[in-house]
């Protein structure tokens, strides 16, 4: 029987044995059997952290992802609210891109901290960030105080608040969040926010002034939370999280700027395999795509139901007349299509991954425990590590272009401890083409690198970085091939 066919049975018979489970059940098990490589569906991009409200910018060849961050229970300051539904959000992530499939880590580049003015301790819903002369500025709502803005030179920040305040609050109510920003051709900016109602404010040129007062719209049809405002060609378009509960992603439709909006249906349809959604769309390297969130990574710990949000994104399409094609629900649908291979012959960041569900990553230098009395100010881009190394655990990097051959492996990293990194091809069990023992280093500080022959390996391939025998405290930094 060949590959082909013997693929497609597997595939059947692992759908027919999802059918019989209940929904979320089925699709944990289908997020396992793709981990392991015995099924083909599109993942959640992120798993050292649980990641919410995905805010897309494309600079040069880099697609940046800016997302909020649900705490794990452990990083919960208060013990009894650690089994809690609730939301526990404290800061602000970021990723990076250049081929949609495998990404860069960057940790916090934000966090309440940097609005002096807040007096919550939670309440780090979602952000947009966007760039104009040169300079970034990030918009967050803090809930219950409005909408601030920082702002830095590089997307990876540091970033410091501009004005020492909010940008918004209506102090009569808690609508103002989920902020959503776009300059317009001709240099008008204008801010869309809000939940359940929708409203917009025109912003000056320095982006962190209004130009004029705040409108409150009509009502968009099932519109919830979660605006994404932009153009295409002589469209705008305006997503969100709409028919809530379960969201869905919906989006509506104008000639102007301002308005008036018509509804336009569903991007993705709501579904009970979900809860809630927020949109961020772009364009990137000649694809759209957009990026929303759901709870398919939480569910491979417990079905339980609490707000432990994983960011997925799939291509989007648009007809003639400038609607969208509308999508199925993420684990319904392929892996995204790798738009460039991963170089394995410069240095790669061990937080570069397509999977890596298990293993923690820190900033170097910087005790982030998620809890909000140890963050750090906005500390711009800094080098990371990953941690908290078990055995069965491995990184999962899609489409490395080995070319002609690798003949060595060489892996940084500090230990207490020691592990054994095993290198694999195609899956988590595939053919290993080497091994590596990393050992003590004298403490978990001091990084070495750690270097071994591999059988010649050609062509591109899935690469898994496997590991075994883990004990102490091992903390990778980065890894090269070598011919």
């Amino acid at each position: 029987m060949n590959k082909t066919i013997l693929q497609a049975l597997l595939i059947a018979m692992t759908t027919v044995a999802y059918a019989q489970q209940p929904t979320n059940q089925s699709d944990s098990l289908l997020l396992q059997a793709a981990v392991r490589g015995e099924a083909q569906v599109n993942l959640p991009l992120f798993q050292t952290k649980y990641t919410a409200d995905p805010s897309p910018l494309v600079v040069g060849d880099t697609l940046f992802l800016f997302t909020s961050h649900d705490a794990s229970p452990e990083d919960i300051v208060d013990p009894n609210e650690r089994s809690s539904a609730g939301f526990f959000m404290y800061d602000w992530l970021l990723w990076s891109t250049t081929d949609m499939v495998n990404w860069t880590e960057h940790g916090a580049v934000a966090s309440l901290k940097d609005f002096s003015w807040r007096s919550r301790d939670n309440g780090g819903w979602a952000i947009q960030t966007v760039e104009r002369n040169g300079k970034y500025y990030l918009y967050a709502p803090l809930h219950g105080h409005g909408i601030g803005v920082l702002v830095a030179d590089s997307p990876y920040g540091p970033f410091h608040d501009p004005i020492g305040g909010p940008l918004v609050w209506d102090q009569s109510n808690w609508f103002d969040i989920d902020p959503t920003v776009y300059t317009d051709a001709d240099g008008q900016a204008y801010m869309y926010w809000g939940n359940p109602h929708t409203f917009y404010a025109r912003l000056n040129d320095d982006m962190i002034s209004l130009k004029d007062s705040v409108v409150r719209l009509p009502h968009i049809e099932n519109y919830q939370e979660g605006p994404w405002f932009y153009r295409r060609g002589d469209k705008y378009y305006l997503a969100f999280a709409s028919t809530c509960c379960p969201e869905a992603l919906g989006y509506a439709m104008s000639n102007s700027p301002t308005g008036p909006w018509q509804s336009m249906g569903y991007i993705m349809r709501p579904t009970p395999r979900d809860r809630g959604n927020h949109p961020g769309i772009c364009d990137f390297k000649g694809h759209t795509y957009v990026f929303g969130q759901n709870y398919d990574l939480m569910h491979l710990e417990t079905f339980t139901h609490h707000e432990r949000r994983s960011v997925s994104a799939t291509e989007i399409t648009y007809r003639p007349d400038g609607t969208i094609e509308e999508v199925p629900y993420w684990l319904d649908q392929q892996p995204m299509t790798q738009l460039s291979w991963l170089n394995p012959y410069r240095r790669v960041e061990a937080e570069t991954m397509a999977w890596g569900y298990g293993l923690k990553s820190a900033k170097m230098g910087i005790q982030n425990t998620g809890v909000v009395a140890d963050m750090p100010y906005s500390t711009g881009r800094r080098n990371m590590y990953v941690y908290d190394i078990n055995d069965g655990e491995f990184i999962r990097l899609r489409g490395v272009d080995f070319g002609r051959g690798a003949k060595r492996f060489s892996i940084t990293a500090a230990a207490t401890g020691s592990c054994t990194v095993t290198l694999r091809l195609d899956s988590q069990d595939g053919p290993a083409i080497g091994s590596v023992n990393i050992a003590a280093t004298g403490n978990a500080d001091t990084y070495q690198a750690f270097t071994a022959k591999v059988r010649k390996v050609a062509g591109v391939h899935d690469l898994y970085i496997c590991f075994s025998q883990a004990n102490g405290d091992v903390r990778l930094d980065w890894w090269q091939f070598r011919k």
